[in-house]
């Protein structure tokens, strides 16, 4: 798919899109075999589950609020990072991630993928999934493969 000129406006998505993934408001701004840009409201309190990108770096710029990214679940204990507005959260592809907000208010992102892959077919299927197992199963068709929960 190749990407064409143009300004997607502030409140608006491609074609008017917005999804709500894991509670979550997305709304795409570029899409294109090379990259994939979304906006991310993400509420406090919430969070997207450890997972890991094979195929596909990814990162977040902060634009109001805070996030705590945990890295390397599928090492034992994570390493936990907090980010601020202006600030550049950068996850590698192979590089296991959990995104958390737990600041007590909204933080507004903007996220990205390189190469696009399957991920903007992936927000498409996800859009209102609130099943665990279906969001797991839909995301390893689409190269995203959510970790385990921790052992008890």
């Amino acid at each position: 798919m190749k990407e064409t000129a143009g300004i997607t406006d502030a409140p608006q998505g491609l074609n008017g899109v917005a999804w709500n993934v894991v509670g979550h408001t997305y709304t795409p701004k570029l899409h294109s075999d090379n990259a994939f840009i979304w906006h991310a409201d993400i509420p406090a309190e919430t969070f997207v589950p450890p997972h890991i990108h094979p195929t596909q770096d990814e990162w977040i710029y902060v634009l109001e609020g805070d996030l705590e990214v945990e890295f390397d679940h599928d090492k034992g204990a994570p390493s936990v990072h907090k980010a601020s507005a202006g600030d550049t959260i950068r996850m590698p592809m192979g590089v296991a991630h959990g995104i958390f907000n737990r600041s007590g208010k909204t933080a507004k992102t903007v996220f990205g993928v390189a190469p696009a892959r399957k991920l903007y077919d992936l927000f498409v299927a996800l859009d209102g999934v609130t099943d665990p197992e279906e969001l797991v199963r839909l995301s390893a068709l689409h190269e995203v493969d959510f970790l385990p929960p921790p052992a008890e």
